[in-house]
């Protein structure tokens, strides 16, 4: 994702993909209990290591992969449980998978634009329902209605929440944002105003909401312990009130620091893992800093390119690209 204006990564050009298979044991370091309405307390941050370079995130726009088959793209299944599913069986029952290609941009397009674009290899779109980061804060077709009509066109939607950014994130864009020492109680606001948006924009209980954390100094401890401590009580918000917690950012900074947190045994850390790490082409199982059985089965997106111009059916976008294996909106009861 990025902010409304076009960052070039300075990861770019560093090649990598994710991984694979969820065991019983890393059952027991990966996700977090259910969720409730406690506080959730500070946790000690897990140090970061070197980066080699990172996925600077952007909350604006994506594209598809050129692999997928607009049949393979329009696969939305039930969303199986992992083994090592914390989430409530009742909201897993109620998740719906989508395989395929998916792009994202700042503006949700018109519905013509959607209707056109369904000449592409696409069927999954990035959308920033809420947050107060959003690069697009004023969106001019995103409703209710765009949403049932992009459903009944056959599209698959990933609701964005662009909120509070980690005090050292490196976005300047995003600094007018960061959050504030109280973490905890910032995050499950925010989880509790993502879920709000949701449900009020027809996004139904099952769905997953992904957290946008842009790019961050995960290497900077008393950060990395308030950016964790954020996100913890964001998803323990979120799966309260019956959505799967997702987490995008780039691969080396906030999807390093959650892989780091997740063999540290740590409670409360995302569902679903999208992260960025452009030019390294749209493999979901490879990403160097993921092991193998993170985020497994069906809990993994990938956004491999960005800034990229795009034209179907006469119509132009300007978007980031993904290849998604991963829990999506749900609309139907």
């Amino acid at each position: 994702m990025r902010s409304h204006t076009s960052i070039r990564p300075w990861y770019l050009g560093i090649v990598t993909p994710p991984l694979a298979v969820a065991t019983t044991l890393a059952a027991l370091l990966t996700l977090s209990p259910p969720a409730s309405a406690a506080p959730v307390p500070d946790v000690p941050a897990v140090a970061a290591a070197p980066e080699a370079g990172s996925g600077v995130a952007s909350d604006v726009d994506a594209a598809a992969s050129p692999e997928a088959s607009p049949e393979a793209a329009a696969e939305a299944a039930p969303f199986a449980a992992p083994a090592d599913a914390v989430d409530s069986p009742e909201v897993l029952a109620r998740a719906v998978r989508f395989k395929g290609a998916a792009f994202d941009t700042c503006q949700a397009p018109p519905l013509a634009t959607m209707k056109a674009w369904r000449s592409s290899s696409y069927r999954g779109v990035g959308v920033y329902f809420a947050g107060r980061g959003r690069g697009c804060p004023n969106q001019l077709h995103l409703s209710r209605s765009w949403l049932a009509s992009v459903d009944g066109m056959g599209w698959r939607v990933l609701p964005i929440f662009v909120g509070s950014q980690s005090p050292c994130v490196r976005s300047e864009a995003k600094r007018k944002v960061r959050m504030g020492s109280g973490s905890v109680a910032q995050g499950r606001t925010e989880g509790r105003q993502a879920a709000d948006a949701a449900g009020k924009l027809g996004i139904r209980q099952g769905s997953a909401l992904y957290l946008d954390m842009e790019a961050y100094d995960a290497g900077d401890s008393g950060c990395a312990r308030t950016t964790l401590a954020f996100v913890r009580a964001w998803n323990r918000e979120v799966r309260g009130q019956g959505f799967l917690p997702g987490f995008y950012s780039s691969a080396e900074s906030g999807v390093r620091h959650m892989e780091q947190a997740r063999r540290a045994g740590q409670s409360d850390l995302p569902s679903v893992m999208w992260f960025a790490r452009w030019g390294s082409g749209p493999s979901l199982y490879g990403e160097p800093t993921l092991h193998a059985d993170a985020w497994q089965p069906h809990r993994r997106i990938h956004q491999y390119a960005g800034n990229v111009t795009e034209t179907h059916g006469g119509h132009r976008l300007v978007v980031d690209r993904n290849t998604v294996d991963a829990p999506v909106a749900r609309f139907q009861p």
